[in-house]
Parts: C-alpha cells; sequence; structure tokens
C-alpha cells in the first residue's frame, strides 16, 4: 500500500479538495473500489483520491504479483491460468473487505465473480470508470499490449487488436460494470467541460467527478444505510 501524490494545476486542485471535504463526512471511512476495463485509469485516479482524501491506495494486481513471488499478471496468466489469477484475487479482495479508508485499483476481470462483489461492498463503494472503447484501445496501442494477457488472443495491429479485444470484454462484462454504486462516464465529464475529445480530461477531473458521483450515491436513501448513516 501507498499514500498516492500527485501535482495538478492550483484550480483544479482547488476544486478536488473542496469537493472531498464535502463527500468526506458521507463517506465514513468506507473505502473505494475502482473497477473498469484496463486502461481506463483506476490506478492514476485512484491514487489522486487516496490523496486528496488521506486514505491508503492499493493495486489488487500488484499485491496478486507479490504473493506469486513478484511475478507480473502476464507471466501468471501463462505459466497458471486464468482461473489461478482469479483465485488469488478473490483472496486479496476478502482481505482488503475487511479494512477502512482504502482506495482500490482492481483488475479489469474482478467484476465477473459475484463473490468479488460482496467484498468490496461489504465496506466499500464500487466506483466504474467508463472509458469509450477508441479512447482505450489508444492508450493501450500507445504503451504496447505486451502486458496485457487478455489481449494476446487477437490479430492485426496494436490499436485494431486492442478495440477488437475490449469490445468482447465490454460485451462480456459491461452488465457487471453496471453493478457499480457510481458511475463516471469521461464522455459525460467531457461534455460538460466542454471538451471535444475525453484525452482532453485531466486525471484530476476524472477523480473529480468520481467524488461527485459518490456523493449523489451516499446521499441516496440506500446509500446512507450502507454508510451507516
Amino acid at each position: 500500500m501507498e499514500t498516492g501524490s500527485i501535482h495538478a494545476p492550483y484550480d483544479e486542485a482547488l476544486m478536488l479538495k473542496n469537493k472531498s471535504l464535502e463527500v468526506e463526512p458521507y463517506l465514513n471511512g468506507h473505502s473505494i473500489y475502482l473497477v473498469g476495463l484496463m486502461g481506463s485509469g483506476k490506478t492514476t485516479v485512484g491514487k489522486i483520491l487516496s490523496h486528496v482524501l488521506g486514505y491508503s491506495f492499493c493495486d489488487s494486481d500488484t499485491l496478486i504479483e507479490q504473493e506469486v513471488n513478484g511475478m507480473s499478471v502476464a507471466e501468471i496468466f501463462k505459466l497458471h491460468g486464468e482461473s489461478f489469477f482469479r483465485k488469488k484475487e478473490t483472496e486479496v479482495l476478502q482481505r482488503l473487505s475487511s479494512k477502512k479508508q482504502l482506495v482500490v485499483s482492481t483488475g479489469g476481470g474482478a467484476v465477473v465473480r459475484d463473490v468479488n462483489w460482496d467484498y468490496m461492498q461489504k465496506k466499500g463503494i464500487v466506483v466504474w470508470l467508463d472509458v469509450p472503447l477508441e479512447a482505450l484501445a489508444q492508450r493501450i496501442a500507445a504503451v504496447g499490449t505486451h502486458s496485457r494477457p487478455l489481449l494476446h488472443y487477437e490479430d492485426g495491429d496494436p490499436y485494431t487488436k486492442a478495440l477488437k479485444r475490449l469490445s468482447y470484454l465490454l460485451e462480456q462484462r459491461g452488465k457487471n460494470y453496471a453493478k457499480a454504486n457510481a458511475r463516471v462516464s469521461l464522455e459525460e465529464i467531457a461534455g460538460k467541460l466542454g471538451y471535444r475529445d475525453v484525452s482532453d480530461l485531466t486525471p484530476t477531473e476524472i477523480a473529480i467527478e468520481a467524488l461527485e458521483q459518490i456523493e449523489v450515491y451516499l446521499k441516496e436513501e440506500d446509500g446512507m444505510a450502507i454508510a451507516g448513516l
């Protein structure tokens, strides 16, 4: 675990801090679990949220890697298979579920097992970072697909390969992501701020929207009950 530290322009940083102060009383120390497809920015946004809330940050994939002798996720998939990885993922989420004041970046497939939802929502709020597939494919293609084991099944150039696989994964997991307590749509943020492209959004702007959506959820009757307020 680590405490995130991110620098942002003053106005954004001030808006982020003010929003965190509004949300904090409603959070009541409950953890935040970020879900979404690979490349959706869960780690980057998670570190910003952890820093402004004074929470600890952890990445479930990193915790799994540490448990398997420092082996990368791609290596774990190759040597042990996806089912082994998913089992380890559930074990990690089970351990984290007993803690509070965490921001957790989960793996893209963490949403597929019902038991994982039980753990994430035990003392936490699940937030879906919903990023357009084309934007995700561009991000992944720019850094390469070598670290993404689920992308190895497609043919073509990096962008086409990523877009095909992401489309398939969203089709398989879309209903699971939609079970999140709060949804952060990058298209909606871009529209609200007058940006033509979601790639123009800063991670801080996305983090502010995440806090706003968490606040909306917690102010609803069911959310308030879950938060123990």
